[in-house]
């Protein structure tokens, strides 16, 4: 059977998403074209906007309507401690449980030589600088808990830690580890807010 072009279009366009194969592109895009064409120009228009209404924020890399974003412009919230994340669905898991007032910086992945992505693919030049110019009194480390998570934790705490010994007026930052409540290879998205609040919680020196 020789597919539509418009349905080969859309299948491909699918299957380039996380987490989604052949046969999972195959029915969403089957389950599309079964509803009323109203819906599809709804779901193009929200396609269309996703980067037209969003910006990235230029000191934490979260994404918002403004930039700064609107986490960074609360003046309310603990200019002191900065929350350093994988992508900007983490910060959704940890503030949907809040339990956390401070501030974020999102670093785009974590370090994963087998995917070729090292330290230079992700924001972390920008968040030393934030630990050199802010006046950051404790750095915690929130990403995932796995292998990927767990080296990239390792390299920021190594790489403050010099800083720490270079810069006399950074040695009372406090470097952190989420701790207990998160099982290993989870990831922060899919945790509970009591389970990511017992994490924060536990965190430990780092």
């Amino acid at each position: 059977m020789k597919i539509p072009r418009a349905v080969n279009r859309l299948i491909e366009s699918l299957e380039k998403l996380p987490g989604i194969g052949p046969k999972t592109a195959q029915r969403l895009t089957f389950y599309l074209w079964h509803n009323p064409q109203e819906e599809l120009n709804k779901f193009a228009l929200a396609l269309t906007n996703l980067k037209k209404e969003t910006r990235e924020c230029e000191l934490c890399f979260n994404v918002d309507e403004q930039s700064p974003c609107r986490i960074c412009r609360d003046k309310s919230r603990d200019q002191a401690s900065i929350c350093v994340v994988e992508q900007p669905l983490d910060i959704l898991a940890v503030e949907k449980g809040g339990f956390y007032r401070g501030l974020y910086h999102v670093l785009g992945g974590a370090i994963s030589p087998l995917n070729n992505i090292g330290p230079e693919e992700l924001h972390l030049h920008e968040l030393i600088e934030r630990v050199k110019t802010e006046k950051i009194s404790e750095l915690i480390l929130a990403t995932n808990p796995n292998m990927e998570g767990e080296a990239t934790a390792m390299y920021i705490a190594n790489v403050v830690g010099k800083l720490k010994v270079q810069m006399s007026n950074l040695k009372k930052i406090k470097i952190t580890r989420i701790g207990r409540g998160l099982p290993i290879g989870a990831d922060l998205e899919y945790a509970d807010e009591q389970t990511l609040a017992r994490a924060f919680e536990g965190r430990r020196k780092f």
